[in-house]
């Protein structure tokens, strides 16, 4: 059986939120890097749009590399999370 890799795996997504909540910055380097994704602009345009969640950007460099990071001050509590990351809404890991 093949994977379909159009679209994001459930670990980069969990990757992801998980790096977010963490108060990390991220970028599509630093999840080349630790998960070997390639997706993440699509991961972060998910969660914007389907989830709601205040991710920023700022441009970065010469070439202007996207960086992603939470708005300050969110309700955690108030965040909506993809399946398969579910399991951070309530984890000590996430906080």
């Amino acid at each position: 059986m093949t994977q379909d890799k159009s679209y994001s795996s459930d670990s980069q997504v969990l990757w992801t939120c998980k790096a977010l909540l963490n108060r990390r910055t991220i970028s599509h380097e630093s999840e080349i890097r630790e998960v070997r994704g390639w997706r993440l602009s699509a991961i972060i345009h998910r969660l914007r749009h389907d989830y709601g969640w205040p991710i920023q950007t700022e441009y970065r460099g010469p070439q202007n590399v996207a960086h992603y990071f939470l708005k300050a001050g969110i309700d955690r509590t108030a965040l909506r999370f993809p399946r398969s990351a579910r399991t951070l809404a309530d984890s000590e890991a996430a906080q």
